[in-house]
Parts: C-alpha cells; structure tokens; sequence
C-alpha cells in the first residue's frame, strides 16, 4: 500500500497478500456487513429446490466510465444470467486478476459498487480470490464471477420456448453501455449525456412472475445486442421474428452517436435491458408490469413471432423497408463487459 499500486507482492501469499485482503478487498467488498471466513471454500445453506449456476468474466475498458464501472457491471451482470433463467439470486463468488501498478485507488472503487450492487440487490458475496500479473501482462484489472440462484418451481425459462404469437417486449432504451463506453474512448461529447444502463434486472423478473405473467423466454441482450439475441432464439425455436424499428425504444443521443459513428444500435451490447417473448393475451399484462417498475418505465412491444420453414429475423425500418437480421459477424466493440 506504500506506494498506492498494486505491486507483484501484493499476489504472492504472504504478508503483502494479507495486507491487501484486510485493508483494501475485505473493508471494500464487505463494508456494512459481515466478513466471511478466510477458508478454502465457503459452506452455503441452499433452500430446497433446483439450483441455478452460471459464470462470466469481465474486462470492459475502460473500467470506469459514465453510469458504472466493472465493479457493478459483474455482480449485476451475474445476477442477470440467473434472473434471465427464472432464478432468485443467492450467492456470487469473485475472481480478480490485478496487474502491476494499477492504482489502489482505483480499485477500491470498483470493490466498492461491488458491495453497493450486491447489498442491493440482496445478493452474499460468498468467496472469492485475488492474482496479480506483472506490468504490461494485463490490463489494470478483470474480474471473474459465479452465481447461484434458486430456481422457480415450474417455471422453465428458454430460448426454445419460444411459440408462434408470442410478443417481445424490451424494458427500455437500447445501445445505452456500449455507447457510454465509447464515448469515453473517443473523447465524444452529446447535448445530453450518455450514461450505462447497468442495472440488476432481478426485482423486474420477480414482478412479472408475481403478475402471473407467462413467459415464455428471457435474455438479456449484451454482446451482440439486441439483434444477436433475436436471431439466437429464432434459431433454437425454429421460428421467425419480426421486429419493429419503429417501436424500439432508444434516446437521441445514442441514435445520434451510432450514425456518427456507422453503427447499427440493434448490434450494441446493453447491460440493463431484458427482452421477453410472452403470449399475445399476456402482452398488455406485462407491459404495464413493466412500465410501473423504475427499470421498465420505457418498455415497448417491439416484435412478435410467426411460424415459418425456416428460422429468420427481419425488421421494418423506420421508412417501412423490411430487412433481413442476422447475428454480429464480428467484435463490433471490443473489451465492452
């Protein structure tokens, strides 16, 4: 800590190791809250039931930028992955891998949201553990998680799921993080300001199912965004999808930004959004669930499903042209989650 940075030590084991649990890690993850037990593993009580698992690893750059930082953007994307499954939330572990000579500073504000996200959303960081990569073998820092959330009874969530008639309803704006995040790697500026949507989307999940809403599938569209996600489920139901430009919502700095910079906002990852295929009798029923939680308030209908031979996307344009929607063939922005 003498120099504010994270030095090779600070991953060795011993005392620099200590150090960093007890003035930096632990006071940041857990503050408010009671510090688990140091030990190899952490025993968990588990309700009775069907277990959610997931995993994912996170390596956005820049690591802070406007709405978040990668601190949240893990936990609440963690809880995410299990929400999306029809889970509740229980427990996450962490993984950091630290390179030299990041700024202590820094990292505290990134353990920071993370006790922020999780002491929110009622979520117990169970575990975890901290490496350090010498100068210039890494990137500042990524941070890896697991979660495991408690599954619903007979509620089986999944893309193939999907039937013809169904309605896909979005929560809101989409292209929001992936345009906060390169906002800041260009240096650009917008008369209003674009902000992440990151945002833990399991109390909207709880609401719909307290609704009596039938849902059918749910993703949260990331990498890839909005369009990548539509074709995925196309493709695993064996059906078609036709979405409506026009009804999509997105805020007009984003739609400026994207057609200064050439890009399709349909392509651009969100970390606050959900999209849900539900029957066309249960529509109206979950847009207004939606639309009175803080984190639906600009839900729209954007699509609907159809049989077909084939599985395909399209979409009307804002002009009324129908095109063809097909999965992002590349890294349209890379290091975004």
């Amino acid at each position: 800590m003498r120099d504010g940075i994270i030095m090779l030590g600070h991953g060795s084991g011993g005392k620099m190791t200590s150090d960093l649990l007890a003035k930096v890690i632990l006071p940041g993850l857990y503050a408010g809250g009671e510090i688990p037990e140091l030990e190899d593993c952490a025993q968990l009580p588990l309700p009775a039931g069907n277990i959610c698992f997931t995993t994912d690893s996170y390596v956005v750059d820049p690591f802070i930028f406007p709405g978040g930082d990668i601190g949240d953007l893990a936990i609440n994307g963690t809880i995410n992955d299990l929400a999306m499954g029809g889970a509740r939330p229980l427990y996450i572990s962490v993984g950091f891998v630290l390179e030299e000579g990041l700024p202590v500073e820094d990292f505290k504000v990134a353990l920071k949201s993370m006790n922020r996200a999780a002491r929110g959303a009622g979520v117990k960081i169970a575990c975890g553990d901290t490496k350090v990569v010498p100068r210039g073998r890494g990137d500042k820092i990524f941070i890896n998680t697991s979660g495991i959330g408690l599954a619903r009874n007979g509620v089986t969530i999944g893309s193939r799921n999907a039937r013809p008639g169904d309605r896909m309803i979005i929560n809101g704006s989409i292209a929001d993080h992936g345009i906060a995040i390169m906002s800041v790697r260009e240096g650009l500026r917008f008369d209003s300001p674009v902000v992440s949507d990151t945002a833990a989307l399991h109390t909207l999940v709880d609401a719909l199912f307290d609704a009596g809403v039938e849902v059918h599938v749910m993703r949260d569209p990331t990498r890839g965004g909005l369009a990548t996600v539509a074709v995925e489920i196309a493709e695993s139901a064996g059906v078609g999808i036709r979405l409506d430009e026009r009804a999509i919502p997105m805020t007009p700095a984003v739609a400026g930004a994207c057609e200064v910079l050439g890009l399709d906002p349909m392509y651009v990852a969100n970390e606050g959004k959900m999209i849900i295929l539900t029957p066309e009798r249960d529509a109206q029923k979950a847009l207004d669930v939606m639309r009175n939680h803080p984190l639906g308030k600009d839900a729209a209908i954007i699509g609907e499903v159809y049989e077909t031979e084939r599985p395909k996307v399209t979409v009307t344009s804002s002009v009324g042209g129908t095109r063809i929607v097909n999965k992002l063939p590349g890294e349209l922005l890379p290091r975004i989650c």
